[in-house]
């Protein structure tokens, strides 16, 4: 069994069950296979939920390596916008897994606040670059729990809107 298949087990049973179910032997249950196979990977409910917040850091950190752009804010956004797309919306699982030990959130609040402050000083316009990025996560927050306020063509138009409050770079240099 793969790691992700059984943090996608985990994501999944505490989206249907709160984090109240999030057991090593619901996990395993929900993955289809043995604790001992579980243990193999997570020793230990902390280390599971330790997993998810990783994967979900890793997994925005490589969709904004992935945009083709030159200025982070634009990736940010481009990126905030393939998650939901895709519908990556591992935030709110991670947080109801480590609603028991807060604590277990410091790497995500670190990467929170990398992903907000990176290249800021960079943009033509620093506020409203944070103003864009800040936005972003409104996005994740609606999609994750209402989606059907924001359908394909209303995203689309609201990640050209937040595009086009950062501006031109080329144009910001000419001028």
């Amino acid at each position: 069994m793969r790691k992700d298949e059984l943090l996608d087990a985990a994501e999944h049973l505490l989206a249907d069950r709160g984090s109240q179910a999030l057991t090593l032997a619901a996990v395993a249950e929900r993955a289809g296979c043995s604790k001992g196979g579980l243990l193999y990977h997570f020793s230990s409910k902390e280390s599971l939920v330790k997993g998810m917040i990783q994967r979900l850091i890793d997994e925005f950190d490589e969709l904004i390596a992935a945009q083709d752009d030159d200025s982070y804010s634009k990736k940010y956004v481009a990126a905030t916008f393939a998650a939901v797309r895709q519908g990556r919306l591992r935030r709110w699982a991670v947080a109801v897994g480590a609603a028991g030990d807060p604590s277990l959130l410091a790497p995500l609040r670190r990467a929170m606040a990398r992903w907000i402050h990176e290249g800021l000083a960079d943009e033509p316009d620093p506020m409203a670059a944070e103003i864009v990025r800040l936005a972003c996560e409104g996005v994740w927050e609606v999609a994750t729990h209402a989606p059907e306020l924001y359908d394909g063509p209303r995203q689309d138009r609201l990640e050209k809107r937040l595009m086009a409050m950062l501006g031109d770079r080329a144009k910001e240099r000419e001028g």
